[in-house]
């Protein structure tokens, strides 16, 4: 235990309450650099794709789906920007906090896309073919909370069609 002398007291608590607060000016300054890292581009200009995100099985009749969940919204704004192939059997499904009109765009996508935008329930509201780096708008016709893109052409060759119904955990059934 250190004894102070009285006399010396306020000069020992001045010094721990100058270190506590020369410690907090520096993380805060840390955090103040890294989050102006991130804002630079750090995090936001993903350059390549996304390979690593969680997957969830899907189903559309006999079909199983094999797809990515961009739940994040920078994993929503990447998506499958700098792709350069995709299995038949795999998408990518992009989850809003709330259902609303959803748009999607095709800025550095390179693959062909078909975007079904869906409901809480897995119910197919609309279909939408996309071309590769184009910046047209695809949106849903109605409030959705789902949008699961899949290779051109996957849900016709299926026949799969508006009004069809996926299934999966993340879809709630009424």
């Amino acid at each position: 235990m250190t004894d102070l002398h009285p006399a010396r007291a306020p000069q020992a608590r001045t010094a721990r309450v100058m270190s506590f607060a020369r410690r907090a000016a520096l993380a805060a300054a840390a955090l103040v650099a890294a989050t102006a890292l991130l804002h630079a581009g750090g995090v936001a200009a993903q350059e390549g794709p996304q390979l690593n995100l969680r997957r969830v099985e899907l189903t559309a009749g006999m079909h199983r789906i094999d797809a990515q969940v961009a739940l994040a919204p920078q994993e929503r704004q990447t998506g499958l920007m700098h792709r350069k192939e995709m299995p038949q059997h795999e998408g990518m499904l992009f989850v809003f906090e709330q259902p609303a009109q959803q748009c999607f765009w095709m800025k550095n996508t390179l693959l062909p896309l078909t975007a079904a935008f869906v409901e809480d329930d897995g119910t197919i509201v609309n279909l939408a073919d996309m071309k590769p780096q184009t910046l047209d708008s695809h949106c849903s016709a109605k409030p959705v909370r789902y949008v699961l893109e899949m290779n051109l052409g996957w849900f016709a060759q299926k026949g799969i069609k508006a009004g069809a119904k996926l299934s999966g955990a993340l879809f709630r059934r009424p």
